[in-house]
């Protein structure tokens, strides 16, 4: 009896952040997804914002340099802000792919874009410090809970495209210490145009120039690590370029993760004001959170080879935009068949923004389907099509929204799959 008391005493002494922090809703979604496919189920899985490396494998010119840096027994510490070759090279990529100029000693290499968003938040923020960002989003309302500051989200409209507008924004930035944006966005595949990006930026300058010398600035966290994944007319912008003065308040998150399909290889990039990158790279040297010196030997000497990277980047956008495409026609067929679906076009990433607004349908067996976390259940267990609710990106838990990533996707599954939703949708009335 009292080591049972001691245990739950035990399980009870933890911190207030841990004790309250949320596990990711999307690797619980994909967890009972796989239990349902370890039991038999044929399930088409689009909740994972990654790669299946055998549809999209990494570039095979990197994947020879990985294992050439092995053979060379490049094996022991990076440098702590990660190996010079490859700042250097991230360098002279910026400048020749986005006309952005930062030196090596302005850029910060770590284990993928999650420890540099998180090192970000740690350097910038107290506690209690607010931080504003749109929903959906991706994770930044963990990322928030992590550093003990406030959130202030701002529930975007699917007619812009899920992208804030600066009138979103402005009244809210009053007291922010950071404004943390993604485009491309990740859940959405759409991103910002150029006036609305730069009418942002307007604001953050506006806002900073009443703070000067009197209060900490307003900082902006710029995740563009899809960047490189755009279609068709749509271009990616970036706050520097529209705004030079930008330069001062932005902090930028890449890396190969998405555009080289190389999620596991685990080399991000982050990028910004000298001060702030080195206050970054200090924390991260205290959490250990390197890419391994191989992999940025590899990537170093890959990025160099610009005829091979080019080849690479058209050929892999062609099969992602394929399967976009695909589905959003799908559900523009299902559309106009009466079904209660929509999609908006797919701009940019990996994913397709579509709608399923059923909630009040009965199914076949007279159950009524009362809210969003029933519809998206209906549509994994007679469909068999798994795809995240934008609740799970902060929106509100009854948007009828949703994330479908087509990484995991095979071209010809595509028709099966709208089939499938279609018989789905069939049973509803």
């Amino acid at each position: 009896m009292n080591e049972t008391l001691a245990a739950q005493n035990s399980a009870t002494q933890v911190s207030t952040m841990a004790e309250n922090l949320i596990g990711s809703e999307i690797i619980k979604l994909a967890a009972e997804i796989n239990d349902k496919i370890r039991n038999g189920d044929k399930i088409f899985n689009y909740t994972i914002g990654d790669f299946d490396p055998n549809l999209f494998p990494i570039p095979s010119e990197l994947t020879l340099e990985i294992i050439k840096a092995y053979e060379n027994k490049e094996t022991n510490y990076p440098a702590a802000n990660g190996i010079q070759e490859l700042r250097t090279t991230v360098s002279e990529f910026l400048k020749e792919r986005e006309a952005l100029d930062y030196s090596a000693d302005e850029i910060l290499i770590s284990g993928g874009a999650r420890p540099l968003i998180y090192a970000t938040y740690t350097t910038l923020l107290d506690a209690k410090d607010t931080v504003v960002f749109p929903v959906p989003s991706w994770n930044n309302n963990h990322y928030t809970h992590l550093s003990s500051s406030q959130a202030i989200m701002i529930e975007t409209r699917p007619e812009n495209n899920f992208m804030p507008t600066a009138e979103d924004i402005r009244p809210h930035l009053h007291n922010a210490t950071i404004l943390a944006l993604c485009s491309p966005l990740n859940p959405t595949g759409t991103v910002f145009n150029k006036e609305m990006l730069a009418e942002i930026c307007d604001l953050v300058l506006e806002e900073n120039k009443k703070r000067k010398g009197k209060a900490k600035p307003l900082y902006l966290i710029y995740d563009q690590i899809y960047w490189m994944l755009t279609f068709g007319q749509t271009e990616h912008y970036n706050p520097v370029s529209l705004r030079p003065e930008m330069k001062d308040y932005t902090i930028f998150i890449d890396g190969i993760s998405k555009s080289l399909a190389a999620t596991g290889v685990r080399v991000g990039w982050a990028f910004g004001p000298k001060h702030i990158i080195n206050k970054m790279r200090a924390i991260l040297s205290h959490v250990g959170a390197w890419a391994p010196k191989a992999e940025q030997v590899a990537t170093g000497k890959y990025l160099q080879q610009k005829t091979n990277f080019d080849k690479f980047i058209t050929s892999f956008k062609q099969e992602i935009n394929a399967r976009l495409e695909g589905f959003y026609h799908g559900f523009n067929e299902l559309k106009k068949e009466g079904f209660p679906v929509s999609a908006i076009t797919p701009q940019a990433a990996i994913y397709l923004t579509v709608q399923l607004n059923l909630t009040g349908k009965k199914t076949a067996s007279g159950k009524v389907l009362n809210n969003q976390k029933e519809v998206t259940q209906y549509i994994l267990d007679e469909a068999k099509l798994g795809i995240v609710p934008f609740s799970a990106f902060g929106s509100a838990d009854d948007s009828p929204w949703y994330r479908l990533s087509v990484g995991t996707c095979k071209l010809n599954e595509i028709n099966d799959v709208i089939g499938s939703l279609r018989k789905a949708l069939s049973g509803l009335s």
